[in-house]
C-alpha cells in the first residue's frame, strides 16, 4: 500500500509551490525523496493526482534533469509501465530554487531602487 503524503511533507510541498514550482511538480518530487523509485500509479495516488498531471509534471522533471525514467517489462499485452527516481536530493533541489529566488529577490529590490530615484520618491 502506497502512503499519502505526511503533514510534514504537505508542509514542505506548500513551501515549495510558494516559490514557483508547480503544485504537480512539489508533490512528485517529495513523494519520490521518500519513497526512492516509484511508477506512476503509486505517485498519482500517495500524491492525489490524476495520469495527466503526473504525466505534464514528469515531463518538466526530465527536461531539468531532476528525474529518470525507465520501462519496467510487463507479463502479458499493455503497454510497459515506467518507474521514476529524482536524479537530484530534495536537499539539492532546494537549495536551487531558494537560489534562484534570492537572485529575483535582489534583482527585483534593484529595479524598486532604480525606480524610486526615477520617480523621485528618493
Amino acid at each position: 500500500m502506497v502512503e499519502e503524503l505526511s503533514e510534514k511533507e504537505e508542509r514542505i510541498v506548500s513551501l515549495l509551490i510558494e516559490t514557483g514550482l508547480n503544485r504537480s511538480v512539489a508533490k512528485i518530487v517529495v513523494f519520490l525523496s521518500r519513497a526512492g523509485e516509484a511508477v506512476s500509479r503509486d505517485i498519482e495516488k500517495a500524491a492525489g493526482l490524476r495520469q495527466p498531471e503526473v504525466s505534464l509534471a514528469m515531463k518538466d522533471l526530465k527536461e531539468w534533469g531532476w528525474i529518470k525514467e525507465r520501462e519496467l517489462k510487463r507479463t502479458g499485452k499493455g503497454r510497459p509501465m515506467k518507474s521514476y527516481k529524482l536524479t537530484i536530493d530534495l536537499k539539492d533541489i532546494v537549495a536551487e530554487l531558494i537560489e534562484k529566488k534570492r537572485r529575483e529577490v535582489e534583482t527585483l529590490s534593484k529595479h524598486l531602487d532604480e525606480l524610486e530615484k526615477l520617480v523621485g520618491l528618493k
